[in-house]
């Protein structure tokens, strides 16, 4: 076959998992496809996640934890900002993914990656500033200093929808990890097809293996072990399922995960709110 050749079929891609700051496959060995609405052919294969998959990513996130809430907030404000820096500079790869992989028209993917870009930046923005504006001194009776801050809640679960939105997905993973978290996002369906360029930008950013690990999978399939699985202190269920829902809040009850489902504005105070503690501590003054 000759180089000018065109008749040969092009390779599907095969796009991993990212966890710990690596790209594995699934131990499953499972994976499905990737096909444009209105397309014939595959445009990649994806993983699809297990339970086991998940206990990794949680060992993962629950070992990354500590130290990445450790950093100041301006560290965690910079490597946030280099990952839209990341984004921005793979412009080209995540144009094809979302024109000739999901489908989206050339404005579509133009304003999705913008919104992508400007979400992480906003957060990069916030990791300093949200405690100033939730933090207080409370006026106390007696010789007291009383002050409240807030503190991340461990280890977050996001639980994504099965149509890709890039800008939402950054949202809610950039206003986690701003308060110190570290995320196991689950894109199921064709929004799994994000999980390989936002690994990417990650991974080249700075970021500390394990404060983000992204799966691509089946929702109906790991939504309950997100639930009962006892080292994910939050979950933000973001699909548009009342029953499912509900059953997660059951599950999540036995060890009091905090379950959040809001829709609210995605570039807000809020969004950070969402998965903070917060903290009173009260301190005697001599006399």
């Amino acid at each position: 076959m000759s180089a000018a050749d065109t008749s040969r079929l092009p390779v599907p891609k095969t796009h991993k998992l990212y966890v710990g700051g690596e790209f594995p496959r699934s131990e499953s060995g499972r994976s499905y496809a990737l096909v444009k609405p209105g397309a014939k052919r595959a445009y990649a294969q994806l993983c699809l996640a297990s339970r086991k998959d998940l206990r990794a990513a949680v060992d993962a996130a629950r070992t990354a934890q500590p130290g990445w809430a450790a950093r100041s907030a301006y560290n965690r404000g910079q490597i946030l900002y280099r990952m839209a820096e990341m984004v921005e500079g793979r412009a080209g790869s995540w144009q094809a993914l979302l024109r000739e992989g999901l489908g989206f028209s050339a404005a579509q993917a133009a304003r999705s990656l913008a919104a992508t870009i400007d979400a992480l930046v906003y957060f990069a923005g916030a990791t300093d500033k949200y405690p100033q504006i939730i933090g207080a001194v409370n006026p106390v009776a007696g010789p007291h200093h009383n002050f409240t801050a807030p503190e991340p809640v461990g280890v977050v679960g996001l639980l994504f929808p099965d149509t890709p939105d890039p800008g939402a997905t950054a949202a809610r993973i950039a206003a986690a990890i701003a308060a110190g978290n570290s995320v196991i996002a689950l894109l199921p369906g064709a929004a799994g097809g994000l999980v390989a360029e936002f690994g990417e930008a990650f991974a080249t950013a700075d970021l500390p293996g394990g404060v983000i690990n992204l799966l691509s999978g089946d929702a109906a399939e790991l939504t309950p072990q997100f639930a009962s699985h006892m080292e994910i202190q939050g979950l933000a269920f973001l699909r548009d399922e009342p029953a499912q829902r509900t059953a997660l809040e059951r599950a999540a009850a036995e060890n009091m995960k905090r379950c959040v489902a809001s829709h609210g504005p995605l570039l807000a105070l809020e969004r950070v709110l969402d998965f903070v503690e917060y903290k009173t501590v009260w301190h005697p003054i001599g006399t």
